[in-house]
């Protein structure tokens, strides 16, 4: 009889690594503190990009809206049953509903007002036009309407599918390509005219 190989240790983590959101939320349940570790790192950069982008490029703010909304889904763990909703889909629903309730909480800040760009002369480095171009993404995504911002962050930067983002908003397919084409056309046209001063220039004689 063939003696079978010894168990490989690394075997259970690699596995874990690659197992399923909701999977891992269901053991973190059960008291698995490597599948919260593994799913923290996964999510968390997910839920601080939304908030960043809804907030305007409000780095502490989104951390903080990041934070809470893991905090809700520890909360969920216990109770989470697996194929009744996808963790993503919960976790992009719950920080989207965080940040816009920040931004309506801001005094004196209306929720589509554009933030007046900061004055100083124009940059040459290549770095310091990257940033420019997006503190630009951030004032122009901040002018739009609150359904149109939060379908266009969830197409264009995150690129969940109109299915997806359907259900996470909470509407019918039609109306996230609507609300994502209207959003995109407001982008350009806040962005108009911004070519040379975002280091969009036509260099050609």
């Amino acid at each position: 009889m063939q003696e079978k190989p010894p168990r490989n240790p690394q075997a259970q983590p690699a596995s874990l690594a690659q197992a399923p959101d909701e999977t891992l939320l269901v053991l973190f349940g059960l008291g698995d503190r490597e599948a919260a570790r593994i799913l923290t790192a996964r999510l968390t950069p997910r839920a601080f990009r939304v908030a960043l982008r809804m907030l305007g490029g409000d780095r502490a703010e989104a951390e903080d809206i990041a934070q809470e909304a893991m905090l809700r889904l520890w909360r969920q763990a216990a109770d989470w049953r697996q194929g009744e909703a996808r963790v993503t889909t919960w976790l992009y629903r719950v920080t989207m509903n965080l940040a816009t309730d920040r931004l309506r909480m801001r005094r004196g800040v209306a929720l589509d007002q554009i933030a007046e760009p900061e004055d100083g002369h124009p940059s040459v480095l290549a770095q310091m036009i990257a940033a420019d171009r997006v503190a630009a993404l951030d004032q122009a995504l901040a002018a739009l309407p609150e359904r149109q911002r939060q379908a266009v962050v969830l197409r264009h930067i995150e690129g969940l599918s109109n299915p997806e983002i359907a259900v996470i908003l909470g509407v019918g397919v039609e109306a996230v390509e609507s609300l994502t084409s209207r959003g995109k056309r407001l982008l350009a046209a806040v962005l108009a005219g911004r070519k040379e001063e975002l280091g969009y220039v036509d260099d050609r004689p």
